[in-house]
């Protein structure tokens, strides 16, 4: 199959003043399209190039680091950039608010959780939201692994929401103050995009 880098959903600077605009453009176009590059590389030549990204990592364990780390990375920011709007904020509503409820009490319970797993998380990696049996779960991972890899057995559906906790995605414009990073972030989440990929799933 032929991966390409998604363009970004809005301008670089939409996420501003919670996420900056030049973090944004290096993020996505030095960052993400490296991990790209890589794991076209990665899988160049062999039978993985004709299978769609959510099969090959599915499989991850199996395919050694490169294809592991560099299509993991691929696939986190596809993901990453969907979870995030110029008119996010609030909380959640509908199915996904009373699933949140249902899985952790309330909103703030959840937000207290999820703060802390990113907070706790140690070196870089993601902290996930994600959907199980109706229910959500909130799973950390290390590096470029993602819930849908068979070396992360918390879950093994694709996360509605999470947050990149690498250092390129906030370090310049709050260098090493992660809580103030995690709580600009809440004000981009977009949960109408959420809702729609929980529902999906259900």
């Amino acid at each position: 199959m032929a991966f390409e880098l998604p363009d970004l959903p809005y301008d670089y600077d939409a996420l501003e003043p919670y996420i900056d605009g030049r973090t944004m453009e290096l993020h996505h176009d030095k960052h993400h399209n490296t991990y790209l590059t890589k794991f076209q590389n990665a899988i160049k030549g062999t039978e993985l190039e004709d299978q769609d990204l959510e099969t090959i990592l599915a499989k991850a364990g199996q395919h050694g680091p490169a294809i592991r780390n560099q299509g993991g990375g691929y696939l986190n920011h596809n993901l990453f950039w969907q979870f995030m709007s110029p008119n996010g904020g609030g909380q959640p509503s509908g199915k996904l608010g009373e699933a949140m409820n249902a899985s952790f009490g309330s909103f703030d319970a959840f937000k207290e959780q999820f703060t802390n797993a990113a907070t706790t998380l140690f070196g870089s990696g993601f902290v996930w939201l994600v959907p199980e049996g109706g229910q959500l779960k909130i799973v950390s991972t290390p590096n470029q692994d993602n819930p849908i890899m068979d070396v992360v057995p918390e879950a093994s559906n694709l996360p509605i929401m999470g947050i990149d906790m690498w250092e390129h995605a906030y370090y310049l414009k709050y260098q090493n103050r992660k809580p103030e990073y995690l709580e600009a972030f809440w004000n981009v989440v977009d949960w109408d995009g959420a809702a729609k990929r929980f529902e999906t799933s259900a």
